[in-house]
């Protein structure tokens, strides 16, 4: 597969927002259509949307599915992937996504709480259309909106969830998330190096520098918020410095 930079659509009360370590409140950036954020991510090249329903991640419950499913229909006749994250809890929460269109869903908390539903979805669905999350803070995995940490680190429940059947992971380092000061390689790293399965990371990336750093280390990709929409860079130049390199 070819390394990827992709775009972060968070959506929260219904609109495109970016927050400073997923906090609420703390928005630097508030859009009011994601729909026409992600139009205009795909005609600046992006093929990837990541977007995370912030009201699910947060209260548990999904707020934002219309808005992701006029997403879906918009796309469904293009070459573009959608995966979809936030307040996925159950089963029938994953399946509904995957039935309405979205390529893949990302599991976070419901896969810390219970990692059978890993196991459950990769069997039902296929490990391609399932992503785990692991959101790590101070070395440690965070959940329910980063508003609880847990005892496990990245390394171990990576391990645990590819062998579960996760087709990939996505890692965010929460200390450098939203801050726009640079990312950290060394966790991405050890990760990429314990597991077989793509990992895709985000947090920090604040220059297309940050993003060859990345690619470098072997990441599959690497999720940008905040600085694509504070115009730190392009999409298109951080596409095109990657275009072609690193592809199987």
């Amino acid at each position: 597969m070819c390394f990827e930079v992709i775009p972060a659509i968070d959506i929260r009360e219904d609109k495109c927002v970016q927050l400073v370590q997923g906090i609420p409140g703390s928005e630097i950036v508030c859009l009011d259509d994601p729909l026409e954020v992600a139009v205009d991510w795909w005609n600046k090249g992006a093929r990837i949307f990541h977007i995370i329903d912030l009201d699910g991640a947060i209260e548990g419950k999904r707020k934002n599915a219309p808005i992701i499913q006029k997403i879906v229909d918009k796309f469904r006749s293009e070459d573009v992937i959608i995966q979809v994250g936030g307040g996925i809890r159950s089963e029938e929460d994953a399946a509904q996504l995957l039935n309405l269109g979205v390529d893949r869903v990302i599991l976070s908390t419901a896969a810390l709480e219970n990692p059978d539903l890993v196991k459950q979805l990769s069997e039902r669905f296929g490990s391609k259309h399932l992503m785990v999350a692991l959101d790590s803070k101070k070395g440690k995995i965070s959940v329910e909106g980063w508003t609880k940490e847990s005892e496990f680190t990245a390394v171990e429940m990576g391990i645990k969830f590819e062998n579960m059947g996760a087709g990939s992971i996505l890692f965010t380092n929460i200390d450098t998330e939203g801050l726009m000061q640079g990312t950290e390689t060394k966790p991405v790293e050890e990760l990429v190096k314990s597991v077989t399965i793509p990992v895709i990371a985000s947090g920090g990336v604040t220059s297309i520098d940050d993003i060859r750093a990345i690619k470098e280390i072997g990441a599959s990709g690497v999720v940008v918020g905040s600085a694509l929409y504070k115009n730190k860079f392009k999409l298109a130049d951080a596409i095109d410095v990657v275009k072609g390199e690193n592809c199987k």
